[in-house]
């Protein structure tokens, strides 16, 4: 009998080892399971967060005129007021938007407007559900599998920038529909963020107090800009942008391409007299690609009026083709080789 009683003994205890391990690997699973859920809840994706570093212009000039209009912007952010950078295209708000962001210190978020923007291109949305998983083995010889689906939200560039206390720089702002701005309204004047569509006590977010915004726009006149509402706009401050001094354009068209001085100040000259002139944009951009254009054609050599004439032509008449008149670029060639 004790022999019997000793063997069951043995039985049962190695019964009850088993049991133990496939208890602690199925709470192992559980835990893992969890884990993989957790991160695919906070998982945003490629971050938009980028470092100062990375979003400074390079090049950058500095002259006094560029360094005091940076100054205003920044002083403006210090005062935790949104800035609204306004002017034509190609007079350089980009750079300077990234340059007083990168000077924040702070991380940086890009978002570029156009009429795809939504709020949930803003603030985020759900991005479908995550399928796992759940087995349960606590009883020996029992497999008793769950299906769970959980939906994963992610956060878009606004979202992240107010949680991370980073700088939210907005190209193109006012090409986005206005409808999409509302979420801004109360980020701006009440430090609180809604998600729309997400559920729970996390659908709102406060507003880190390092949060800062800087827009920038074409003027209201230019194709694609929808005018934007005066309760939003009563809530950020506007810096008109407009073309640099000549000498502020000759440095900046020199820190892109290699040309001999001379030849790059007769391109500023150009340049300014066709804005004067022309009635479509001839912005600092234009006089950069046209020194490139040069430096190709006309090597270091003396700048000949009619390449001169020809270049500026190339890189201006997108602005002009593709209408009805196709006398528009014959038009527009003739004018600059009077000003030329």
């Amino acid at each position: 009998m004790a022999d019997d009683s000793s063997s069951r003994k043995r039985k049962v205890r190695g019964k009850k080892i088993r049991t133990d391990r496939e208890q602690k690997k199925g709470r192992r699973a559980k835990k893992e399971l969890r884990r993989k859920a957790a991160a695919a809840d906070e998982q945003n994706g490629d971050t938009p967060l980028s470092s100062p570093e990375d979003v400074a212009p390079e090049p950058f000039v500095e002259t006094d005129e560029i360094d005091s209009i940076r100054g205003r912007i920044q002083g403006w952010l210090e005062a935790e007021q949104p800035v609204h950078l306004i002017g034509p295209t190609g007079c350089g708000k980009t750079s300077l938007a990234l340059s007083a962001a990168a000077e924040r210190g702070r991380p940086v978020v890009w978002l570029n407007g156009d009429e795809a923007v939504d709020t949930a291109a803003l603030v985020g949305d759900h991005a479908g559900g995550e399928r796992y998983e759940e087995r349960d083995q606590f009883v020996s010889g029992v497999d008793k599998r769950t299906q769970i689906v959980r939906e994963r939200w992610v956060d878009n560039p606004l979202s992240v920038a107010v949680q991370e206390g980073a700088t939210l720089v907005y190209n193109e702002f006012s090409r986005s529909d206005p409808v999409a701005h509302n979420v801004l309204l109360s980020v701006f004047e009440e430090g609180v963020l809604e998600r729309p569509g997400k559920r729970g006590e996390d659908r709102t977010i406060d507003v880190h107090p390092e949060f800062r915004a800087v827009l920038t726009s074409n003027d209201v006149e230019y194709a694609g800009v929808h005018q934007q509402q005066d309760a939003l706009l009563d809530r950020v401050v506007g810096v008109h942008i407009d073309y640099y001094d000549a000498e502020t354009e000759c440095e900046i068209v020199a820190a892109h391409v290699e040309l001999p001085s001379d030849q790059i100040e007769l391109v500023v000259e150009t340049t300014q007299q066709l804005r004067d002139e022309l009635d479509i944009v001839v912005g600092t951009r234009a006089a950069i690609t046209t020194a490139k254009g040069l430096s190709v054609f006309n090597g270091n050599e003396t700048i000949d009026d009619d390449l001169l004439a020809d270049v500026f032509t190339d890189v201006l008449a997108p602005k002009v083709a593709g209408g009805r008149d196709e006398s528009n670029v014959a038009e527009l060639s003739d004018r600059i080789a009077d000003t030329v």
